[in-house]
This record gives structure tokens, sequence and C-alpha cells, in this order.
């Protein structure tokens, strides 16, 4: 079994579309993949999720959900205000280990960033991620500020020893600035892990065929794509350039 959690430094940074993109190429090797979204928030009962906006991307994966809160808060707020039960680590885990029994890979998608409260108790994702012995890979914004909440995300990994996977930025813009450009070379050390790959933005747009298509030059041979992450930031180097 092959358990990979996907989390975020925060909200509408990429991880749906990142999720999507390493499911299309671990399907497109032949593995069976299933989808986890613990905690579904800010989506109503009969509006599609994550976990189907991944599978319409990515192809033929299974999906499951543990639970579905209306309002687009934490985990935790969003249970209590709906009067709903929490969905805490313990039954993350137990989830994606079922799921695992009968698949090749595993993507369980957090719900905003690393800690977010998910039950009462204040279990985290990260405490999920640590019950499974699973690595996590971390999906990051390409701007300013990018590596001060990749650091402290890589930091509190560490303090729960969990495995970092690496980082994808998950949404390159098409005009990179200083900024961006300096962040290529600069995440790896804020994360003590590799970069993994740069999805641009508008990639969620794509139709199915074209993202599948698309998806190994984003993504490094760790993930199952052909991305290099130097030959990336030198050729962003060079386009710079030019300008």
């Amino acid at each position: 079994m092959t358990v990979v959690v996907v989390t975020g430094t925060g909200t509408e940074i990429g991880k749906t579309v990142t999720t999507a993109a390493v499911a299309a190429l671990a399907a497109r090797q032949g593995r069976s993949v299933a989808v986890l979204k613990p905690a579904q928030t800010g989506v109503g009962a009969a509006e599609p999720g994550d976990a189907a906006e991944v599978a319409r991307l990515a192809g033929q994966v299974t999906t499951a959900e543990l639970a579905r809160f209306p309002e687009p808060l934490a985990p935790e707020t969003a249970a209590r205000r709906a009067g709903l039960p929490p969905v805490g680590p313990k039954a993350v885990a137990e989830a994606a280990k079922k799921l695992g029994a009968d698949h090749d890979m595993v993507l369980v998608e957090g719900a905003g960033g690393l800690l977010v409260r998910f039950d009462d108790d204040g279990g985290t994702l990260a405490d999920a991620a640590r019950l499974l012995g699973a690595p996590v890979l971390v999906v990051v914004q390409a701007g300013l500020g990018t590596l001060n909440v990749t650091a402290l995300t890589a930091e509190a990994l560490r303090a729960r020893h969990v495995e970092c996977a690496g980082v994808v930025i998950g949404s390159w813009p098409a005009a990179p600035g200083l900024a961006e450009r300096c962040n290529l070379a600069d995440l790896p050390a804020a994360a003590d892990a590799p970069l993994l790959g740069a999805i641009p933005e508008g990639a969620g747009a794509l139709s199915p065929a074209d993202f599948r298509a698309s998806a190994g030059s984003w993504l490094a041979p760790r993930l199952g794509g052909a991305w290099d992450a130097a030959a990336f930031t030198a050729r962003t180097a060079a386009e710079a350039g030019t300008r």
C-alpha cells in the first residue's frame, strides 16, 4: 500500500489540482488509485466536491468522502456549527487503510493547511499522517511569503516525526516575477525537502484529456512525471532575461 497525504500552506493554492495530477500519472502507469477527502467543507449536499473534481480531471479513480459540512470553514468549526460529528485523525487513518487494501495508491487530500483542526480534541491532518506512517506532499504558493509558511509547515511535520515528501507549487504564474523566480531555488531549503513540481496556473480549467496529457510535464519523476527542477529554474531565469 502506498498512501500519500496532500496538504497545503493555506487555502485555494492548488491542492486539488495537484492531487489530480498525481492521480492521473499513477493511473497512467496502470496503478489503481483512490482519493480520500476526509472533510469537505463549503459545498452543498448535491454539489461536486474536491474528490469529484480529482476524478473529473484524473480519470479512473475511486473517490471517498467521510463527511461534508456546508459552511466554508475549518472542519472542526464547520462540523460544530452544522451540529454534525467531526472527523478525527483515527477515522481518516482507518479509511485510508481500508482503501489501501484494494488500491495501489491512496491520496488523502486535506482541508486548508496542515494544522487545521479536524475535531474537538485538536486532531489534524498531520496526526492522521503520523498514524498512517505516510509521507506528506506540501502544496505551496509561488510568490512572496511562501518561504515562511513552507518552513513552518515543514517544522510542524518534523516535530511530529512525519516525512515531508517534497513541495509542489500549486499555481505557477505565466509571467513570474522576481520573488517567484527566487523561490524556485529557495523553497527546497525552506522545506528541507525537494521541489517536485510546478503546476501552471489555470491547469484545472483544461479539458480532462489535455490535463492528463500534460500532467507529466508538471511533476518530477518521484511523482511519476518528467519535470526537472534544475532545468525549470534555469529556463525560467533565461526567459526573464529576455524580457
